[in-house]
């Protein structure tokens, strides 16, 4: 496997396109996206787990129920939820596709992202639709373009493209996505669309997208904020001319899992060093517990933690914070058998052993602590559960991004 150009216009027979159709007024930011596949795709997705939900987030559930899609259009700057005409809108985004491109409205994915109960209208994008069908293409500039027009407070594009072969075919995947602020993922992620040219039946495919969230998306967070549209979608079109993976007890089906955990894990990754106001990326790995259910709780609530966040801002090596987090995770662990290590690209600093905190060379931990990316390991015994989660540190400059966010 490897990493290639291209992101969502990597894989054969995908075309994308990201224009500017007035959504945000007064800003001239692309705001609008499309990905077509040539042929009807097999497609699955996951969504919010919150109870509010955006009206695409919907519609969405309900166009992918047969397993297949065959367009994404997404827009930025209204999130369409709360609204009292989000459905018609949803629809409306729809019916678009299926005008300018004869692609049936019920193999549309269709997402928003933005300020939520915002009223909204369909001008901006019937007056942005010709363009943005025009604009379709194959490149790697056109999947930059797309996911330019996904993103919010974003301050990088996020995508990334593999190649691997299935069936001895080469495959491709790609992926865009966006996430800086209200992420908290829960069986779902922020938005993030993903191509892929390979075959495979529906529910294999759906399969393999809800298990391999668990240990990506659902292990990263910003804030604590679970949005009201997190969407998560592919569509792989099988034109690699692999055989259609059914079997997933198969190498094809490994080896597919293996792609999509690959693109992933580096776009929840992205996520997290990306939060709203974040200065520095937190990797916190925690192995020794009894399993990885426990595992995976004790570090996301080390990486969620407030203190925990501001201790890194502030280049505080303080094992208390690491300590507290642990200790209401509300999972049993060992606290004689703890011991915490902060590392960067610099050095390691060990903080804490048998649960109890040790003397270190401060001017080393400030040293350590100054990096872009901080790593935890937590060491909480001697069991087989092993789990990594991502966040990022906390900042002055997130209370100013949100105190006006809607203004």
């Amino acid at each position: 496997m490897k990493h290639i150009e291209g992101g969502i216009c990597a894989a054969k027979g995908f075309k994308a396109s990201g224009i500017h159709c007035g959504i945000r007024k007064g800003r001239t930011k692309r705001d609008l996206a499309l990905i077509v596949s040539e042929t009807r795709a097999a497609a699955a997705g996951v969504f919010t787990q919150n109870l509010v939900k955006g009206a695409p987030v919907v519609l969405s559930i309900q166009n992918l129920k047969d397993g297949h899609a065959s367009a994404v259009i997404c827009n930025s700057g209204n999130a369409n939820t709360c609204n009292a005409n989000g459905m018609e809108i949803a629809r409306g985004m729809c019916d678009l596709v299926e005008k300018y491109l004869q692609i049936d409205h019920e193999d549309v994915i269709v997402a928003s992202t933005g300020v939520i109960g915002q009223e909204m209208s369909l001008g901006p994008m019937v007056y942005g639709m010709q363009e943005l069908v025009d604009a379709l293409s194959d490149t790697p500039q056109a999947s930059k373009d797309a996911a330019e027009a996904i993103m919010t407070t974003d301050t990088k594009l996020k995508e990334i493209a593999v190649e691997f072969e299935l069936d001895g075919k080469t495959c491709r995947m790609g992926a865009i996505s966006k996430g800086s602020g209200m992420i908290h993922p829960n069986m779902a992620t922020m938005l993030c669309f993903m191509t892929c040219d390979a075959a495979i039946s529906p529910a294999l495919l759906q399969k393999a997208l809800s298990e391999n969230v668990v240990d990506t998306y659902n292990m990263v967070s910003v804030d604590r904020d679970t949005s009201t549209n997190d969407t998560l979608t592919i569509m792989c079109n099988g034109l690699a001319g692999n055989a259609e993976i059914i079997d997933e007890q198969s190498d094809d089906y490994a080896e597919f899992k293996r792609a999509l955990f690959e693109c992933t894990s580096y776009l929840a990754r992205a996520t997290a060093a990306d939060g709203e106001g974040a200065t520095k990326l937190i990797e916190c790995t925690v192995t020794g517990a009894k399993d990885k259910a426990t595992a995976k709780v004790l570090a996301k609530s080390v990486i969620c933690s407030p203190l925990v966040k501001a201790m890194i801002f502030g280049r505080d090596a303080n094992c208390g914070r690491v300590m507290c987090a642990l200790g209401y995770a509300g999972v049993p662990f060992d606290v004689k058998d703890t011991s915490v290590t902060l590392r960067s690209e610099v050095g390691s600093v060990l903080v804490c052993h048998s649960g109890n905190g040790l003397a270190f060379d401060e001017d080393r931990a400030l040293m350590v602590l100054d990096a872009d990316e901080i790593y935890i390991d937590i060491s909480v015994g001697n069991g087989e559960g092993t789990a990594t989660a991502w966040g990022c540190d906390l900042t002055y400059d997130y209370v100013k991004i949100n105190g006006d966010y809607r203004t």
